[in-house]
């Protein structure tokens, strides 16, 4: 991925790269506002999906979705660029029990193949070029078996949430905290820059996120190239229908023949 800053001296901008934001973020993540709310559907809509295994998720993280998996009897992998997330993954019950490759998941620097790889949550978008997103849709295909899916949960950009290429707004507002966001539009990179900003009694924590979003068009054309299709599109976890005012979808692709 390519860094967003030439490091100049000790007050100039850190670089972001693969593993910035579970870096930044791991220690609070699992208490954030924002997290979804949809982790039970989600993880239905999974195992109706997942064959027989091994099952591989892109950005495990914290194994909001790979831990109540594997308490349903899945064998599971994952991929991920952030020690501190996969740490925070390894305190909870059945954590020890995934192996967690270390790395962009763009590589897919891991070995077998898997009857369901998914990604949730937006996660593909932190692959920061159209380049290695197209290389992770290739690795994906070389690793699913003959009729393995993968599925993709990512929201459909709007870009009408932005006023002259940017946005702050709050997302939560608590008793004892403050949650914003700020960001930046690049719509000829399809780049977003934001910091996701806490304010509390205790301070101000930054925690920042770059994503390069894609249309769920664009997403189609990547697994064409890599020898995947669609298979089927939902408006979300619950398969509800997905049309012109869905704000998300849940993907699913399988091999091409």
């Amino acid at each position: 991925m390519t860094e967003r800053a030439e490091a100049r001296g000790p007050d100039a901008a850190r670089a972001y790269d693969v593993s910035t934001y579970g870096e930044r973020i791991a220690d609070v993540y699992d208490d954030l506002p924002r997290l979804p709310a949809n982790t039970e559907r989600a993880v239905e809509f999974l195992a109706a999906v997942a064959g027989p295994g091994p099952l591989l998720e892109l950005g495990i993280g914290t194994g909001r979705l790979a831990l109540p998996l594997v308490h349903r009897g899945f064998a599971v992998h994952g991929i991920d660029a952030s020690p501190a997330m996969v740490g925070k993954l390894r305190t909870k019950p059945g954590g020890e029990r995934i192996s967690v490759a270390m790395g962009d998941f763009a590589d897919m620097a891991i070995a077998g193949r898997f009857s369901l790889i998914f990604v949730a949550f937006n996660t593909f978008f932190g692959l920061l070029s159209q380049d290695d997103q197209v290389r992770c849709f290739t690795g994906v295909a070389e690793h699913l078996t003959d009729d393995g899916v993968f599925v993709i949960e990512a929201f459909v950009p709007d870009l009408t949430r932005f006023d002259h290429g940017q946005r702050v707004g709050a997302t939560a507002v608590q008793t004892d905290a403050v949650y914003l966001e700020t960001s930046v539009h690049d719509p000829v990179a399809q780049r977003i820059h934001s910091q996701q900003i806490v304010v509390s009694e205790r301070g101000v924590r930054l925690y920042p996120v770059d994503v390069r979003y894609a249309w769920p068009s664009e997403l189609d054309l990547m697994a064409r190239l890599a020898g995947l299709r669609l298979r089927e599109r939902w408006g979300g976890w619950g398969r509800e229908p997905f049309g012109a005012s869905s704000g998300a979808h849940v993907s699913v692709y399988e091999r091409a023949r």
